[in-house]
């Protein structure tokens, strides 16, 4: 194997560990808003590891700067999403 397929095992290797502490935070957090830390944390983070180990077998600057906008739009809309998924509990809490 080579020296760049390596580091793409342990990019993609990572971000996998990520998604699976995000899952595992969505169902073990006792509230709306720990569950939403866990989701918008680790993933963009996982996604950003899974996208610089693909990023690293592509040859095209084409290729990278799709990737790199797919993991800005995902966080972007991440962030977004949560933010109106917390107004909406803090609102149910509220009442």
């Amino acid at each position: 194997m080579t020296p760049g397929g390596v580091v793409t095992l342990v990019l993609l290797t990572a971000g996998a560990a990520f998604f699976v502490a995000g899952a595992i935070g969505l169902l073990r957090f006792p509230d709306t808003f720990s569950r939403l830390h866990a989701l918008t944390k680790v993933d963009n983070l996982g996604l950003g590891l899974v996208a610089a180990g693909v990023a690293l077998q592509m040859t095209s600057p084409l290729q990278w700067l799709k990737l790199l906008l797919v993991w800005l739009l995902v966080m972007l809309s991440g962030a977004v999403a949560s933010q109106l998924i917390a107004q909406h509990a803090r609102r149910a809490q509220d009442r």
